[in-house]
């Protein structure tokens, strides 16, 4: 009975190991595909195919990634496409063996050169506050589904909290790891600049700056043991679906249902976006906290980071012919933001309404933000690349994007309380 039962067990936990392998992406092709403005035709032949879309513009491209045994129906179809990733498994396995275990320290400014592991990154925060002690304090939005805290941290600067505040969070979309990289380097831009650089210590003394750097930690574990391509959270599906996740970034609130374009009903699908507002914790948490500052010190600024395609995006992503009052002062300030962006490496920086700019997206955290949280400016950065690597970027350009986004933020917070179009200031 003994042995059967070692048996049992022995089998069960093969079987639990098996569940759990890790993706392989060996052999898998990224391509970009042109579509030349024929989006739809394009989709249509490649409808015949089983792959993964990554990204896609209305008027140019679509990216997909292709298992082995697609490509030579892929080549037949005779497309137009350049290649991002010859080898996707031999691209995660360079990303992942320029990982360190040994560069944490705040001081040290290696952290940059490569992707870190969960754990690392918590520590790494954990220093950031200890390297900032009496101008900053943790915070959290909440807990994952799988647990986790959605930890930040809130900095302030002279007199203490209870200023305007700015809200920067990422890692919504688990894949999108250099989006937390760059909002790292920008947490540690404000801490090491107060009291050094009058620019920064004047951010600072304006505005309280609240930081949330994993959204979807759940996401983000999983894409470091299991499937580097993950999106979603790690939320079951309702009603004994076998797929799991839900699109944070489809889940909040304002205008969840407001465009059956801009979300998906099936939970396999990557933009599902649940079975009714904020029913994942992830968004429930961020709703909250959006609320809470909105009725307190009130929201000056909401950034949403994610990657990819070099984009400056601002309300409204569910409807295309829908535009702010404010579309004018957002427009003239992502000019300037785009323009600081250029002179770091010449990377371009395009910017415009979130929904004719790259594609309808509802239920979304910029527009739930300005309209229900009443912030005076919001957007959605879209960070590097804009389709030569994709999702798995090199880290070898981690500082470079960390770089360039600082010089975009110090002009966007400097404009945060001007007066635009008045022949006056640099607005």
């Amino acid at each position: 009975m003994k042995i059967l039962f070692i048996s049992q067990l022995l089998l069960a936990l093969s079987s639990s190991v098996a569940a759990i392998a890790p993706v392989s992406y060996d052999g898998y092709k990224v391509a970009r595909v042109k579509t030349q403005g024929r989006l739809a035709s394009v989709q249509e032949q490649l409808a015949f195919l089983s792959y993964d879309e990554w990204e896609r513009s209305k008027s140019s491209h679509i990216d997909i990634a292709l298992h082995p045994d697609q490509l030579n129906a892929f080549n037949e179809l005779g497309l137009e496409y350049s290649t991002m990733h010859e080898d996707l498994g031999a691209s995660i396995a360079a990303e992942f063996d320029a990982s360190s275990h040994r560069k944490r320290q705040v001081s040290n400014g290696s952290w940059f050169d490569s992707y870190h592991s969960y754990d690392e990154h918590k520590q790494y925060w954990r220093d950031l506050r200890a390297a900032f002690p009496d101008n900053s304090e943790p915070v959290s939005s909440g807990t994952s589904y799988e647990g986790r805290d959605i930890f930040g941290l809130h900095l302030w600067g002279a007199d203490g909290p209870g200023k305007p505040v700015v809200l920067w969070h990422s890692t919504v979309h688990a894949r999108e790891w250099i989006a937390t990289m760059v909002v790292e380097y920008l947490t540690l831009q404000l801490i090491q600049g107060y009291g050094v650089d009058n620019l920064t210590t004047s951010f600072l003394d304006k505005y309280d700056f609240y930081i949330f750097p994993f959204v979807n930690p759940d996401g983000f574990v999983y894409t470091q043991t299991t499937d580097r391509l993950w999106r979603k959270n790690r939320q079951p599906g309702p009603n004994n679906s076998t797929c799991y996740g839900r699109d944070i970034n489809r889940n909040w609130i304002y205008e969840w249902d407001g465009n059956a374009l801009g979300a998906s009903d099936d939970p396999c699908s990557e933009t599902y976006h649940g079975q009714g507002p904020a029913d994942s914790p992830e968004a429930k948490g961020l709703v909250d906290l959006v609320a809470k500052l909105r009725d307190t010190n009130g929201i000056k600024l909401y950034i949403d980071w994610h990657s990819y395609a070099q984009l400056i995006e601002f309300p409204f992503g569910y409807n295309c012919t829908r535009f702010p009052e404010e579309a004018g002062k957002f427009t003239s300030a992502a000019v300037m933001t785009s323009d600081a962006i250029y002179e770091v490496e010449g990377t371009v920086f395009i910017f415009g309404q979130a929904c004719s700019a790259l594609y309808p997206t509802e239920g979304g955290g910029r527009d739930h933000t300005f309209v229900i949280g009443e912030a005076e400016w919001s957007y959605t950065i879209e960070l590097r690349d804009r389709g030569a690597f994709g999702f798995v970027l090199p880290p070898e350009q981690i500082i470079g994007s960390a770089r360039e986004q600082w010089a975009g933020q110090r002009v966007l917070l400097s404009l945060l309380d001007e007066d635009f179009f008045d022949g006056e200031g640099p607005a």
